[in-house]
C-alpha cells in the first residue's frame, strides 16, 4: 500500500494531502469524517482491493494532511473544490467516491457536480430534518470551551472512564463490544485555532440543497447512530429522489469500525450499478 503526499494540485502553497493508494481496477476515493483519518477505512479497504484502485485521503487538517493557513477558506465547499483536484492530478478524473459523515457531504457535492462515477455514503452531514445539526452544533460549542482548557487537563479528562464510556456510546452501534473497549475521545483535536475548531462550525452550518446527481448514489446510515440520527436518511431521500437508501443495522456512526464486511458490500454494489 502506497502512503505517499503532495502538495494540493495547482498550488504550491496549499496543503499536503497525505493519501494511501492501494488496489486495481476502476478508481475508488474514500473520504473520513472530520476529526478521523484515512485509517479508519482500513478494514474495509481489504474487503475492496480486488476489485478497485483505492484512494483513501487523510482531509486537510487531519491525520498526516496539513490545514490551510489560518484566514484561508476552509469550509465544505473548499474541501470538495480540494478533492476533486487532487483526485484530476492523480489521473482519476471520475472515481467511484464514497464518504463518512463529512467525507459523505463531500463525496455528494462531488456527485452533483458530475465529477463521480457513483456516490456512496454512511451518515452524511447535510440533511439534520429540521434543518440544524443539533449534534455537531453541541460538537462545536464544546469544542471551543475545551480549548481554553490546558491539553494535559484536556487529555487527562478524555481518558477517563466517563468520557470513555460518552466516545464508545456516541460513536459505536454497540458501546460494549471488544472492540470499543479502547475507544476515547482526541482531546488533542480541540486545542484553540486548531483545524476541528476551525472546521466544525462549517460544517455545523452546512446543507446539501442539490436534487440532481447525475450517478447512482446510495445513502447509508446506521439504525444506532447516536450523533446524526437515522432520521437523517428521510431527508435526503427527499433531496435525492433516485438514491438507494440503506439502514445498517446495529451500526453507530462510523459504521466502517462495526462492519466493514457489510459497508464493503454496499460501496460494491453502488459502483456496480454504474
Amino acid at each position: 500500500m502506497a502512503t505517499p503526499t503532495a502538495p494540493a494540485p495547482g498550488n504550491t502553497d496549499a496543503p499536503r494531502i497525505a493519501y494511501d493508494r492501494a488496489g486495481q481496477g476502476p478508481p475508488l476515493v474514500l473520504l473520513h469524517g472530520i476529526g478521523h483519518r484515512r485509517q479508519t477505512w482500513y478494514p474495509v479497504m481489504r474487503e475492496l482491493a480486488a476489485h478497485h484502485e483505492l484512494i483513501a485521503v487523510d482531509l486537510p487538517g487531519f491525520g498526516g494532511s496539513t490545514a490551510p493557513a489560518p484566514g484561508s477558506p476552509y469550509d465544505v465547499e473548499w474541501l470538495v473544490d480540494t478533492v476533486q483536484r487532487m483526485c484530476a492530478e492523480l489521473g482519476a478524473e471520475h472515481p467511484h467516491v464514497v464518504g463518512n459523515s463529512l467525507g459523505g457531504a463531500i463525496a455528494l457535492e462531488l456527485g452533483a457536480r458530475g465529477a463521480a462515477a457513483s456516490v456512496t455514503v454512511f451518515s452524511p452531514v447535510g440533511f439534520a430534518p429540521t434543518g440544524t445539526h443539533t449534534g455537531l452544533r453541541a460538537l462545536a460549542a464544546g469544542a471551543r470551551m475545551a480549548g481554553l482548557v490546558p491539553e494535559p487537563v484536556r487529555v487527562a479528562a478524555a481518558a477517563s472512564p466517563p468520557a470513555r464510556s460518552i466516545a464508545r456510546r456516541v460513536l459505536r452501534g454497540d458501546p460494549s463490544s471488544p472492540a470499543a473497549r479502547g475507544l476515547a475521545f482526541d482531546a488533542t483535536l480541540v486545542s484553540a485555532g486548531s483545524p476541528f475548531v476551525r472546521l466544525v462550525p462549517r460544517v455545523a452550518d452546512y446543507r446539501f440543497d442539490h436534487r440532481e446527481v447525475p450517478c447512482p448514489v446510495t445513502i447509508a446510515w446506521g439504525d444506532r447512530d447516536r450523533l446524526l440520527p437515522p432520521s437523517g436518511a428521510r431527508t435526503a431521500l427527499r433531496r435525492i429522489p433516485h438514491a438507494r437508501v440503506v439502514s445498517l443495522l446495529g451500526c453507530g456512526h462510523i459504521p466502517m469500525a462495526d462492519a466493514p464486511g457489510l459497508v464493503a458490500t454496499e460501496i460494491l454494489q453502488t459502483a456496480r450499478c454504474a
